[in-house]
């Protein structure tokens, strides 16, 4: 089972992802409870998931694209981005926009294939949530977030340049 890292802590993980069958079919039955469906399912059933009573979660995969669900950004109480190998860096850009552009401020986990040395530069992309990949130690992976004590550039959750914060210093 994978291991949930919620706001660099290991916290209980209560959403059940959905996964679509064999070929790209869409489940026929939803569970009951939270579900993060994929994009596919959304766009096919988005009537009958807004109805739902439980928390709704998005998955997005690499190469879809936000832009199209601006409108609907407000429907999720949480947006899973799937890596699906480690080198495939377009999740954090979908992060960034997600968090910059479109001002989505609920919980933006990152599921797939991650590696403790990525998490850092995740947090740093907007993502708030780790879904850890079977095998991996939750204690590595937390203590990565902890390799480096000051970055150069800008981003979420730093808004200003390493030159900018030293000149305001007194």
């Amino acid at each position: 089972m994978a291991t949930l890292i919620k706001r660099r802590q290991i916290a209980a993980d209560n959403w059940q992802l959905l996964e679509l069958g064999p070929g790209g079919t869409l489940p026929g039955v939803l569970p009951a409870g939270d579900v993060i469906a994929p994009l596919a399912l959304w766009r096919a059933r988005r009537d009958e998931l807004r109805s739902r009573p439980p928390k709704l979660g998005l998955r997005l995969d690499c190469g879809d694209q936000v832009d199209a669900l601006v409108e609907d950004l407000d429907q999720f109480a949480l947006i899973a981005i799937n890596f699906p190998k480690f080198g495939d860096g377009r999740g954090f850009s979908t992060a960034r926009l997600l968090r910059e552009r479109y001002g989505y401020a609920r919980e933006l986990r990152a599921i797939g294939e991650l590696l403790p040395d990525q998490l850092p530069l995740l947090e740093r992309c907007g993502f708030d949530a780790f879904s850890l990949p079977d095998g991996k130690d939750p204690d590595e992976s937390l203590r990565a977030f902890d390799d480096f004590s000051e970055t150069y550039q800008t981003s979420v959750t730093q808004p200003q340049p390493l030159f900018r914060r030293r000149f305001a210093l007194p």
